[in-house]
């Protein structure tokens, strides 16, 4: 991965091995939800990497730096052992193998937490589906023990909700008062030192980004109707940070302006490189979302080999082969790719027996093309015509399959 890095930031850490900070978001683990945060889910490795790093740490964070480094790319297979020393809390083992959660280079991870430690802003931008939000999510649970305190960003997305609103039958009752003030998660990761997130910060307007501008330069958010008071301003409490991420293709929908964009550090987050790779993370993200649904996750290697190579070929231009290919407007991202394998090992799952699943890879692609240009099918069209074609006649029996689906695609 490559980065677009517009200033650097040096690394100030506190001396000495501080008692791990006490996480911001609880860890019941009891309750039944889709989607289980990130401190919850790895809660056990979090414990065990904070006892098993005692080395210093820069102001209220939960891990070291090089800990949260390992949180988020894994201990490559490689069980890591506690020290002697170390009284880690109930349930967490004394030998544990880390897992890699974030397929990408390490150096792009490493730069993010230095900005991280020297309490700069951090702005992650790639096309979309490129786990942006993913690593922003992993960076935060490892660096404050919450990932919650976040924004999403939209075209409604209002400057209360990144700095602070009221409580309006309280403000009516008894007028601005710190009781009737409500802190935006951003105010919250202020005050108590913790990590924010600004999800697709870009689809905000512009005058709302810009309240980013002082609080991020400043330290502080000013209340002015608390004037008088020991609230009328509110500090950044050490170790506050906040990580934006912004898509590519969202670049001109709400600009940045430069002194925001001053304010941060940027890393880009690209695609995966390997194919391999690739193929490994579709296979196993699919795996694990067919299988919280209670079913067995039963599609063929080679259908998922073909289905992650369609979506290199059109998301670069040019297959493995190196032949030429007409991109479609639509972003094919792993994220895409992902959720097409997971609805094809549902369909097996559900529908066992009724069709071959590789005959349902076509429709699948069409879905995915469509989202942003009714056009885009007569490019995949093109690519069946092309990649598809000449696959078959050199003699891939997986190929030669698809190619005898191409009706599919024009109706």
């Amino acid at each position: 991965m490559t980065s677009d890095t517009t200033t650097t930031t040096e690394h100030t850490a506190t001396g000495g091995a501080p008692a791990p900070a006490t996480p911001l978001a609880g860890s019941s683990g009891s309750e039944n939800r889709q989607v289980t945060l990130v401190e919850d889910r790895y809660a056990t490795e979090l414990a065990f990497l904070a006892a098993h790093d005692p080395g210093p740490r820069p102001p209220g964070w939960l891990l070291t730096p090089r800990a949260v480094v390992t949180f988020v790319m894994g201990s490559a297979g490689e069980a890591l052992a506690l020290p002697k020393s170390a009284h880690p809390g109930a349930g967490v083992p004394r030998r544990l193998v880390i897992e890699q959660k974030f397929v990408g280079e390490r150096a792009l991870v490493e730069r993010c937490v230095v900005t991280l430690a020297g309490e700069r802003g951090l702005l992650l931008v790639g096309e979309p589906g490129t786990a942006k939000s993913m690593l922003s999510e992993l960076l935060s649970a490892a660096v404050c023990g919450t990932s919650a305190l976040t924004v999403q960003g939209t075209a409604g997305t209002t400057e209360d909700q990144l700095k602070y609103g009221w409580n309006y039958a309280l403000l009516l009752a008894q007028g601005p008062t710190e009781q009737a003030l409500v802190p935006s998660p951003v105010l919250t990761a202020m005050t108590r030192g913790a990590v924010a997130r600004v999800e697709e910060v870009t689809r905000c307007l512009p005058e709302v980004q810009d309240a980013l501008v002082s609080l991020l330069s400043e330290r502080r958010i000013a209340v002015p109707e608390l004037a008088g008071g020991a609230s009328a301003q509110m500090h950044a409490a050490p170790g506050f940070t906040l990580i934006a991420t912004a898509n590519l293709r969202d670049r001109g929908v709400s600009e940045m302006s430069a002194a925001l964009k001053r304010r941060f550090n940027f890393e880009t987050v690209n695609p995966i490189g390997d194919v391999d790779v690739e193929t490994a993370l579709v296979r196993s993200q699919a795996r694990a979302a067919v299988e919280r649904a209670g079913t067995a996750y039963q599609v063929d290697d080679a259908v998922l080999e073909a289905l992650v190579t369609a979506f290199r070929d059109l998301r670069e231009g040019r297959s493995v082969e190196g032949w030429e290919v007409e991109r479609p407007s639509t972003v094919m991202s792993t994220a895409e790719a992902v959720s097409v394998a997971g609805s094809l090992g549902l369909a097996t799952a559900y529908f066992p027996g009724d069709r071959d699943v590789l005959s349902l890879l076509p429709g699948h692609l069409l879905g995915v093309v469509r989202k942003d240009d009714p056009a885009d099918a007569a490019r995949l069209l093109g690519y069946w015509d092309g990649p598809v074609r000449r696959r078959a006649e050199q003699g891939s029996a997986t190929w030669r399959a698809l190619w005898e689906l191409r009706a599919v695609l024009e109706s």
